[in-house]
C-alpha cells in the first residue's frame, strides 16, 4: 500500500468512531472495458478523498487526504473550492490529528 492510502485507511478508522459523522472512501478514476471503452467512476473528476455528511444537520463534509508532501492538484483546488461555496466543509488533511481538527471546525461551521 502506498502511503496516502496508509493514511486514509488510519483517518478513516479514527473518523469511523464519531457518533455524529458518517465518512466514505471516494475512489476517482476510470477502467477501460472489454469493448474499448471507458467507465468513469466516483463523484467527480478531483473530488475529495473522503466524503462525510455530519449529524443532525446534514453538513457535506470532503477531506482530501495528503501526506506530508503531498500537492494539490487544480481539479482537486477546484472541488474543495466548490463545496466551501455551497455552503459544506472541506479542506485538506495530512494526519488523523488534522482530520479530528477537521471535524471540529466543521461541527462549529467553519467551511476550512
Amino acid at each position: 500500500m502506498n502511503p496516502e492510502t496508509i493514511l486514509q485507511t488510519a483517518i478513516r478508522q479514527a473518523l469511523g468512531l464519531e457518533r455524529d459523522l458518517t465518512i466514505w472512501r471516494n475512489n476517482v478514476g476510470q477502467v477501460r472495458t472489454g469493448h474499448g471503452s471507458y467507465v468513469r467512476y466516483g463523484l467527480a473528476v478531483g473530488s475529495s478523498d473522503l466524503i462525510g455528511i455530519l449529524a443532525p444537520s446534514g453538513r457535506f463534509v470532503a477531506l482530501e487526504v495528503k501526506t506530508a508532501n503531498g500537492r494539490l492538484d487544480q481539479e482537486q483546488r477546484l472541488y474543495l473550492e466548490l463545496v466551501r461555496s455551497r455552503g459544506g466543509f472541506a479542506t485538506v488533511v495530512r494526519s488523523v490529528a488534522d482530520a479530528r481538527a477537521a471535524i471540529e471546525r466543521a461541527r462549529g461551521g467553519a467551511r476550512e
